[in-house]
């Protein structure tokens, strides 16, 4: 993802073709959230290989859209943003790995923040207030904090739950999950601390 939004952002030729082309962008969005929902449904009948490739399509896809984010914000912003929720996101998902505390009861709660959170964010799009952002920002903050690890410990259990030689696609669907919780959690932090280039 880092990757290929790095390479996008340093093309100012690319960068505007995708800018200008609203159709192409949305295109974009689309094609990722339908890989998501595409892995998610056919887990158990896809192979290892094709669920790997499925999910590097997918992080490359994220990379074209999260060049616009490395253009808007400044690099220093960026980059400790990203420091802070690596930190964050590793010690959320070893306590959620290691706690004997059932985190299950979490589930229901985490889910309907999360349906809030992207609702509020469609709002968000076309009606702009700093005042909704920061708050939506917030709660997404707070919402991806317990998804990182409600998600690691309902792994772990299904991890040990699955017979041997099952596991394959499973675990790059997990990794997944916890790829989007952390990317989310970056950009809902990004939103509420990073500094805008002028």
């Amino acid at each position: 993802t880092a990757s290929v939004a790095f390479l996008v952002a340093g093309s100012p030729a690319i960068t505007l073709a995708i800018a200008r082309n609203r159709i192409f962008f949305w295109g974009l969005l689309l094609a990722q959230l339908g890989i998501v929902v595409f892995l998610s449904a056919r887990v158990h009948k896809l192979s290892p290989a094709a669920a790997g490739s499925l999910f590097i399509a997918y992080s490359g896809l994220t990379g074209l859209t999260f060049a616009f984010v490395l253009l808007a914000y400044t690099g220093a912003s960026v980059a400790s943003t990203f420091v802070v929720t690596a930190g964050m996101f590793g010690s959320l998902a070893l306590f959620g790995t290691v706690t004997s505390k059932s985190l299950e009861g979490w589930g229901q709660f985490l889910f309907m923040g999360l349906i809030g959170v992207v609702l509020a964010s469609v709002v968000g799009i076309f009606w702009q207030n700093d005042g909704l952002q920061f708050i939506i920002a917030f709660c997404g903050v707070i919402v991806f904090t317990g998804l990182t690890a409600y998600d690691a410990q309902r792994l772990r259990n299904m991890a040990l739950a699955l017979p041997d030689g099952q596991t394959g696609s499973y675990a790059i669907v997990g990794a997944l999950t916890l790829y989007l919780d952390f990317v989310n959690l970056f950009l809902m932090l990004l939103r509420l601390f990073g500094g805008r280039r002028d």
